[in-house]
């Protein structure tokens, strides 16, 4: 499923990212998001998507609902990157789950921001069984949070 990705309609990205954006720029997270700041693949220049960061088990991850999004593309790559909030900025290194591992992570995210991205999950949901959500893993990338070295 390397080339599953759901373009975000023009609500999503011209008002409601952007607000989003702004608020989290401003030192203001909308239900745990961050920007996101990952440098380009090619461009090398900054790229700053608002995210949600889940906090689930102690640990931390960001899920991607729309697919393999230029953020994931990016952060494939260079496998760091930044989570800004205000002026906080936090440096990490990203690890890539595996299928097995998302589902848990995937469960958690659901049933956090399910009226916000469940459309982009075919269905599932927080009480949705493991196999379904490891049907539906391939399509979602998800990385854990770790500190940079």
């Amino acid at each position: 499923m390397a080339d599953h990705y759901r373009a975000p309609g023009w609500f999503t990205r011209n008002v409601f990212n952007q607000l989003v954006a702004f608020l989290t720029k401003r030192g203001m997270s909308v239900m745990g998001s961050r920007v996101l700041a990952v440098k380009g693949r090619t461009s090398g220049e900054w790229r700053t998507p608002p995210v949600n960061l889940l906090s689930y088990q102690g640990r931390r991850y960001l899920v991607a609902p729309r697919g393999e999004t230029q953020w994931v593309r990016n952060l494939r790559v260079a496998g760091t990157g930044e989570l800004r909030l205000g002026r906080g900025t936090e440096g990490f290194r990203g690890r890539e789950l595996t299928e097995e591992e998302k589902v848990p992570v995937l469960r958690a995210y659901l049933r956090r921001w399910k009226a916000e991205v469940g459309i982009f999950f075919e269905g599932t949901g927080p009480d949705s069984t493991d196999e379904q959500l490891r049907a539906i893993a391939p399509k979602h990338p998800a990385f854990e949070v770790l500190a940079a070295d």
